[in-house]
């Protein structure tokens, strides 16, 4: 079939939409797409020249006479014109708000149909955002008027139908993992210098929003230090994280805690855990947890949400409450002091990522979407 050019719009920051958004546009130039990023800014894993990828900035207009640029506008004029420019075939959208607004007026203004929208829903797209009474009117609009809707989980897609009450004929295709790059590392010198003394080694990474629980983690860690020498990693950087650095003082915990911050390289850092902490107090997915099980890193997530698609409690990973520190903690030391065991589900999970949440198996679900657009 004829490779389509496409138009990717994400977030340009470290959070999962961006990701997963980054590595589609990827794994499509390598398939012989045209890709072309239309943000802000670069997204953080574009940094490197790709062939078949472009990247087109949103100028962004500042006027006295607006409180805020209207980047909305811009970056449908934005997408309109390297639509016209470069003949694309599709705009995909990633975070319905306001991405897939601005593809929606760049496709009536490039004349309709020739242009496809797809819109992939994330998460507090949805959950969140979406639902705030100026934005609820919006969102559901757009996810009617999108040529397609795909969604990252099947608690996502219910989430969307129960409270918008509209797509039905939302296509679930899910995260994934590229295990090429996401995989275990036997002679990490990382973990030497994180564990000099041999400790168990636990790991979060996020935006550190207060979605994300963070301080959660701090909780279940210092439970978990209680029964065996260990160390906290916590990578990544946001609001929350003034309240951690506190909390980590507070708690006497500052000499075992590790403040990674926001890192472009997470691949090397994942392998160096023995588990990822990821109780948030919801998850569409969960894509940092897939990876970890990509590496060989058991991941305990959150039970409220989409992680439990890809991760089966007690067999490659753990499922918990995000408010059951107790139950969250037990199930660290019981896993992480039987060497054995920990083996055993580390191995299942890597299993599971490659095989059913691979990227090739995925982006060719996505392939299949725009083939089916573009009859």
């Amino acid at each position: 079939m004829k490779m389509p050019k496409v138009g990717i719009t994400c977030y340009a920051s470290q959070g999962g939409s961006g990701v997963v958004a980054t590595e589609l546009g990827l794994h499509l130039s390598r398939r012989g797409c045209e890709v072309h990023f239309i943000s802000s800014e670069l997204p953080f894993r574009l940094r490197n020249y790709h062939e078949n990828i472009f990247y087109h900035p949103v100028e962004m207009p500042h006027y006295p006479v607006f409180q805020h640029s209207p980047y909305t506008l811009s970056l449908a004029t934005a997408m309109s014109e390297v639509a016209a420019r470069c003949g694309l075939d599709i705009l995909h959208v990633h975070y319905a708000i306001p991405h897939a607004a601005s593809a929606y007026l760049a496709q009536q203004m490039n004349g309709g149909d020739s242009l496809k929208v797809v819109t992939t829903l994330h998460g507090t797209d949805i959950t969140l955002v979406g639902q705030e009474p100026s934005f609820f009117p919006m969102t559901r609009f757009l996810i009617e008027q999108s040529d397609a809707v795909t969604a990252v989980s099947n608690f996502l897609k219910e989430e969307t139908i129960k409270v918008f009450g509209v797509g039905e004929n939302i296509e679930v295709i899910p995260n994934f993992v590229d295990s090429r790059v996401f995989h275990p590392m036997e002679m990490n010198t990382l973990r030497g210098k994180f564990a000099p003394k041999g400790e168990k080694l636990l790991i979060h990474a996020s935006n550190f929003r207060k979605v994300k629980n963070v301080g959660a983690v701090v909780d279940v860690f210092a439970e978990v230090k209680r029964s065996l020498p260990s160390r906290l990693l916590l990578v990544g950087d946001g609001p929350e994280m003034g309240g951690v650095r506190d909390q980590v003082d507070q708690a006497g915990l500052a000499g075992s805690v590790e403040f990674i911050g926001q890192v472009d390289n997470l691949e090397d850092f994942l392998p160096v855990a023995d588990l990822l902490l990821l109780p948030s107090l919801h998850e569409s997915f969960g894509l940092v947890a897939l990876e970890a099980m990509a590496c060989g890193v058991i991941p305990l997530a959150t039970n409220r949400g989409g992680a439990g698609e890809f991760i089966q409690d007690g067999i490659n990973g753990i499922l918990r409450d995000p408010h059951d520190i107790a139950g969250m903690a037990a199930a660290v030391v019981r896993i992480l002091g039987d060497e054995a065991l920990r083996q055993e589900m580390a191995e299942e999970g890597r299993r599971d990522a490659a095989a059913d949440f691979g990227a090739s198996c995925v982006v060719k679900q996505y392939l299949d979407l725009y083939d089916r657009l573009l009859v």
